[in-house]
């Protein structure tokens, strides 16, 4: 049974009721571009960057409702080009702005990210991780001390974003842009595999749906100079994924073309939408998209950015003309329990075989610790779950949640690779006009659905989910209740 849990943030009951107030805006942007070299993560080996292709950026967007002098509710968005957002960094973001800000509700603070594998590794053995990298001791950048860097720079962020608000003007809209891929291939006896061969007789589909939808948020000064956006795209930053420097992948040429067009100050915080089973990669036709890419001397990120920026300026285009000075803000968060996916014996059984042979293997040749740690980590965490059953047969798996109102728009946040079947099921579900879903506001994990369960694969088997289809529709049932709370019949 699932059960609520810990606190509840909401906006005065005047935002409740759907109060329009000012709206103040405040903005900045900070480097979180780590010192070299450095360990990468988002791949089962291990990968040492020695070069930076981009820099990584945090972007910030505070917004408080007042009334005259005094404040209603308050967000802050972070978005951050990492992989995901560990509960450590999070905590620690909170506490060093509240440090810094005596009194602020740290729980008003959002960091998500934008899932760029070419980012540095945030995980050790303090955080209890199930996928762990064996980093040398010397000769890189300790996870720790990046750890401490990029706290300090993201709440630096956002106390200035903070600090510069002032009176402004927000307008929201949509358009469609051809970004993802759903990258689950399914055979004809069932099995689904990620990346899969469809060049085989044995193809039969691709599992689900693709998210063609680009939402973006405008927000303007009182002399309608554009300050920043929220652009959320259902497909993960993974164009650029297997390589080996520092690369925040197609957010960076989205957002020097969003400066060059619109000002250097312009702060673009991209946002990704439920794209767990959703990648940039072509799943087919991929010849006759490369000879189109070579026809038109274009590189797959150029494309990326390209489709994205394009689908931003036609909403800018349309919405400019419909700024709103007093918006509805109303923040409720909610932390909730999930029932955690339950481990089968059979499954138990493979992981710990797998992990075992990993373990002897780096034993023999501690070289190959690159190669098989994380190998051994992410099968061994398997074991601990299924021992940890016997104790505690329904395990549960707490996660904190958001849906923030901005006039008719809905914003709502989760920590999951969530699959976009559930995201599909909240926009379509959802009272508002639209409504933008944001993964990855936390530590990640796949969360798939029934069908991708049953097909099986990387991110729907027991290793990659710490919660099942299950939960997946609890989750989409208390954002819902949140959501619709929000507007009246």
């Amino acid at each position: 049974m699932m059960k609520r849990i810990g606190w509840m943030i909401c906006g005065i009951i005047l935002c409740v009721n759907g109060f329009a107030s000012d709206l103040h805006i405040g903005t900045s942007e900070v480097d979180i571009t780590p010192e070299l070299p450095v360990a990468l993560m988002g791949q089962f080996h291990l990968r040492i960057a020695q070069e930076a292709n981009t820099p990584l950026k945090a972007n910030v967007i505070a917004l408080e409702s007042r009334d005259g002098e005094n404040g209603l509710d308050t967000v802050v968005f972070v978005s951050c080009d990492l992989v995901y957002i560990t509960n450590q960094v999070w905590q620690k973001v909170r506490e060093e702005v509240r440090r810094r800000i005596p009194g602020f509700s740290m729980n008003k603070i959002i960091l998500s990210a934008t899932h760029t594998h070419t980012s540095p590794v945030l995980t050790d053995e303090s955080d209890n991780p199930s996928f762990l990298y064996k980093l040398p001791d010397q000769g890189v950048t300790q996870v720790r001390d990046y750890r401490a860097f990029l706290v300090d720079q993201i709440a630096t962020g956002i106390v200035e974003a903070w600090a510069n608000r002032g009176k402004g003007k927000m307008s929201w809209g949509l358009d469609r842009a051809a970004i993802p891929y759903n990258r689950r291939v399914v055979y004809k006896d069932g099995e689904a595999v990620m990346y899969g061969n469809t060049v085989t007789p044995r193809f039969d589909n691709i599992e689900g749906y693709e998210d063609h939808d680009v939402h973006s948020l405008f927000f303007w000064d009182e002399s309608d100079q554009l300050l920043g956006m929220t652009v959320e795209v259902a497909c993960p930053a993974q164009e650029v994924e297997g390589n080996m420097e520092i690369d925040a992948d197609y957010w960076h040429p989205v957002r020097e073309r969003i400066k060059k067009q619109y000002g250097s100050g312009v702060v673009v915080a991209g946002w990704i939408g439920a794209a767990g089973d959703q990648s940039p990669h072509p799943i087919y036709r991929k010849k006759a998209l490369e000879r189109m890419r070579k026809l038109s001397n274009t590189s797959r990120m150029d494309d990326i950015a390209n489709r994205i920026v394009e689908a931003i300026n036609r909403t800018y285009d349309v919405v400019q003309k419909d700024k709103q000075d007093e918006v509805v803000l109303e923040h409720q968060a909610r932390n909730i329990e999930l029932p955690m996916r339950k481990v089968t014996v059979d499954e138990y059984l493979e992981s710990r075989r797998i992990s075992q042979e990993a373990a002897a293997e780096i034993a023999r040749d501690p070289a190959k610790s690159d190669q098989l740690n994380t190998r051994m980590t992410w099968y061994g965490a398997i074991v601990k779950r299924y021992e940890a059953q016997k104790t505690n047969p329904n395990p549960q798996y707490e996660t904190e949640i958001h849906v923030i109102r901005l006039g008719d728009v809905v914003v709502c946040t989760n920590q999951f690779e969530l699959f976009t079947d559930f995201g599909l099921q909240m926009q379509a579900r959802s009272k508002a006009l639209q409504t933008i879903v944001v993964q990855l506001a936390g530590s990640g994990t796949y969360l798939p659905t029934s069908k991708a369960v049953r097909g099986g694969g990387y991110s729907a088997v027991c290793q990659s989910n710490a919660v099942g289809p299950e939960g997946g529709a609890i989750l989409v049932e208390e954002t819902l209740e949140l959501i619709n709370g929000m507007w009246e019949d």
